[in-house]
Formats: C-alpha cells, sequence, structure tokens
C-alpha cells in the first residue's frame, strides 16, 4: 500500500470578483454585479480556458457578487468543476483563506477560489514566496475586481503555508481583451 503522493505539483487560482453594485439599501453580501462586472467576469473565464487554466475545484464565497461572478467564469470554460459555495470566505483575511483551502481534499489538483478583497491580496502575497517578480509587483500595487493570480504549490493542500507557493502569473481581464497586464 502506498501513501499519498506528497510533492505533486498543484495549482491554485485566486480570482477577485468582478466589479459590483452599490444599490441603495442593499445588504454587502447581497450587492449584485455591475454592468462593468458582467462584462468583465466571462473574460476571466475566458483567460482560464485559454490558457488551459480550467479548474478541478472551485472555493466560491456564498456573497451574491462572487456567486454571479463564478456564474459566468463558468458559462466562458467548457468544463463543469466541482463547486462549494463557502461562506467562511466572505469577508476572511488571508490566514482564514489559507484554513479554508488547507481542507481541500488531495485528490484535486488544481482549485479556484473566488473571494473580495483585502483578503485574496493578502493571499497570494502571503503564499509567494517566489515567482514572477514583474507580477508580485503588480500584486502588491492593486489587486482590482476580476484580477487572476496564478499560484503553483509544491505539497499538499494541508500543508499551504505562508512563503509556500511560486506565483506564475497575474492578469486582469477586461471586457473581451484576453490578457491584458
Amino acid at each position: 500500500m502506498t501513501g499519498p503522493r506528497l510533492n505533486v505539483l498543484r495549482r491554485l487560482i485566486v480570482l477577485r470578483h468582478a466589479k459590483s453594485a452599490w444599490p441603495e439599501g442593499v445588504p454587502d453580501h447581497e450587492r449584485p454585479l455591475a454592468g462593468r462586472g458582467r462584462r468583465d467576469a466571462p473574460a476571466a473565464g475566458r483567460l482560464l480556458r485559454e490558457t488551459g487554466r480550467v479548474p478541478d475545484l472551485v472555493v466560491c464565497s456564498a456573497s451574491l457578487r462572487t456567486r454571479q461572478t463564478w456564474d459566468l467564469v463558468a458559462a466562458e470554460l467548457g468544463a463543469a468543476p466541482e463547486v462549494v459555495f463557502e461562506q467562511r470566505v466572505y469577508g476572511a483575511s488571508a490566514s482564514e483563506l489559507m484554513g479554508v483551502l488547507r481542507e481541500v481534499p488531495e485528490r484535486w489538483r488544481s482549485v479556484l477560489l473566488v473571494g473580495h478583497h483585502p483578503g485574496v491580496r493578502d493571499l497570494v502575497l502571503s503564499l509567494a514566496g517566489s515567482g514572477d517578480e514583474e507580477a508580485l509587483g503588480r500584486v502588491r500595487e492593486k489587486f482590482p475586481t476580476s484580477a487572476v493570480a496564478v499560484l503553483e504549490l509544491p505539497g499538499p493542500w494541508a500543508r499551504l503555508g505562508p512563503g509556500g507557493a511560486e506565483l506564475t502569473d497575474f492578469a486582469v481581464p477586461r471586457g473581451s481583451r484576453a490578457m491584458p497586464r
């Protein structure tokens, strides 16, 4: 009997939800996407499909704007990954997001996390012990709506921790453009 392979490369894709609206009287958790968000979210899905980064599993905040973002991204993927809507992602800090991700079963090699600022930005900066310096600089400067960060992880999800990943790409898809930087 063999144990799980601990040094299998895993991919974490971190997506900040698309631009949301601010309707008066609507609780933050229930804010919908704005027009720009409805245009940008499909571009993020196309980017993932065109770059071969379709996830096996999606962990999505339960807020309305993240669920709407995911629906628009999913429509462009050409695949149907398993999706978990996770209330703990809403308003989570980087360490709380790491805790959620550490619970991902090892059978999943590629995970998309759809979440909120500043937690997603802080997560990427905390995890990225190495990687594309230009991309790291852009993440430090700003993690806008619809931004996509891609990290490679050398070990199991349960060992996810600060400095344990490599940032391989960062893009901010807009409208119908493919890979703007």
